[in-house]
């Protein structure tokens, strides 16, 4: 009996040994990646899903926390950049902190917070952070520096979201709804949903690195016309033929990438949704996805991740300048009055103008400055989509994925050639301009 209690006596006198000296500084590596950004960039999704904000506002829910946590991961490192003086308009800010703040912590925190000031559903966030912040307590950090760091993340959210307030968003939020023309070649509400335009202002959002909206102005569409011989009336006979022969392999593609965070079925008399990911959210998951395939330490996953936001937030901007100026008609539409009735997409038409793509525009946005982050080529395996009962797809590049994101608009039915086309054009464009405007690094990427 004595043998026992000594045991436990022992066992006790071990465990507040090591209680100790974890409270006394031992818990550097209690952090050391992305994977609880990762973890909290997953749980926004569910709730971007969840809320069925559009593609456009995800982009900006998915860009502010990432730019908040990247922010914190500045002050780690010398070696990073800060983005406050680059961005449009976002002010230059002094951040001091004591020594015991501990800052993947505080990266952490300034990502929670950012987050769940841009959604509906905030107790699906903080519930998330609380079970995170238990199990970060757990692993042994101090609660006066748990207390510090979380509190230093959250000024410097703070200041990520007086930023964001002043982007035009809350303000277009009552801006007229768009009026359905009744011109021959405009866009019009399509079936079962015939649901109204979405974000017909969006080009009025304060992009991060372009000058304007239509600083990448597209080349106009393809004449309307509906003469057999005319070039618009091949475009859509093209859709038509390339749906009708679909190969099994072009069908797993188009599926792949449909990224519908809202698709209206119906069965007989019932309609219901079904809720998934958004494009940007896609991207946003192959950004995690290759940073963690890359090795990144938590400042470099932070990094990844705010570069990638950026680019898809200022794609959306420029492709939705467009989509509103030529109000294009969708191929379905066109198709079903001029060539055959009965002829339905494989995916479901959006909501919005044809013209341009937006899926091309923003994937190759987000291709061309993961390829400057991470390198060509770059094997990844995308698993984004397994959540939605899709399998899994494999990639060398991620110009390789954009471009068969881009195509994928076309397998699906719901683009004509030139709008994927010059939509990649108008993403490489917005990418490339990024990458010449701003600079995460104080020295080249490629020496590093």
């Amino acid at each position: 009996m004595k043998r026992v209690l000594k045991q436990i006596f022992l066992a006790a006198v071990i465990g507040v040994i090591m209680m100790a000296c974890q409270e006394n500084g031992d818990y550097e590596d209690v952090i050391t990646d992305g994977a609880y950004q990762t973890a909290a960039q997953i749980r926004l999704t569910n709730v971007i899903i969840h809320d069925i904000f559009s593609p456009p506002v995800a982009s900006r829910i998915y860009a502010y926390p990432s730019i908040a946590a990247y922010e914190v991961a500045v002050l780690a490192d010398p070696k990073y950049k800060s983005l406050m003086g680059q961005l449009n308009g976002f002010e230059k800010a002094e951040f001091e902190f004591e020594e015991d703040v501990y800052l993947p912590l505080a990266s952490l925190a300034a990502y929670y917070k950012v987050a769940t000031a841009m959604i509906f559903s905030e107790d699906m966030m903080t519930s998330h952070r609380d079970k995170a912040y238990e199990e970060i307590r757990k692993k042994g950090v101090p609660k006066k520096v748990f207390q510090k760091s979380v509190a230093f993340g959250e000024q410097v959210a703070d200041h990520v979201i007086a930023y964001s307030k002043k982007d035009n968003y809350h303000e277009s939020r009552s801006f007229e709804k768009y009026t359905v023309r009744n011109d021959p070649n405009t866009w019009q509400p399509t079936p079962p949903a015939y649901g109204e335009g979405i974000e017909p202002h969006w080009n009025k959002i304060r992009p991060f690195v372009l000058d304007s909206a239509a600083q990448y102005k597209s080349v106009p569409p393809t004449e309307f016309s509906t003469d057999p011989n005319s070039e618009f009336f091949k475009e859509a006979e093209e859709v038509f033929k390339v749906v009708k022969d679909l190969t099994e392999e072009q069908s797993d593609i188009a599926y792949f990438w449909d990224c519908n965070p809202y698709k209206v079925n119906v069965k007989g008399h019932v309609m219901f949704a079904e809720k998934k990911i958004t494009p940007g959210g896609h991207w946003m998951g192959i950004a995690a996805i290759s940073s963690k395939t890359a090795g990144h330490d938590w400042k470099g996953a932070a990094e990844t991740l705010a570069m990638t936001g950026v680019a898809l937030f200022d794609g959306f901007i420029a492709c939705w300048d467009e989509k509103y100026r030529s109000i294009l008609i969708r191929p379905e539409t066109y198709i079903n009055k001029y060539i055959d009735e009965d002829w339905l997409p494989v995916l479901q038409t959006p909501p919005f103008p044809e013209y341009t793509s937006g899926h091309s525009v923003i994937s190759n946005a987000a291709a061309e400055t993961l390829t400057e982050l991470l390198g060509e080529p770059f094997h990844f395996v995308d698993s984004t989509e397994v959540a939605y009962g899709l399998p899994i797809r494999e990639f060398n590049s991620f110009r390789e994925a954009a471009d068969e994101a881009a195509i994928s608009r076309l397998y699906g039915g719901i683009h004509y050639m030139p709008a994927i086309v010059h939509g990649a054009s108008k993403g490489k464009e917005v990418g490339h301009h990024l990458l010449g405007r701003i600079s995460t690094r104080t020295e080249n990427l490629a020496e590093n």
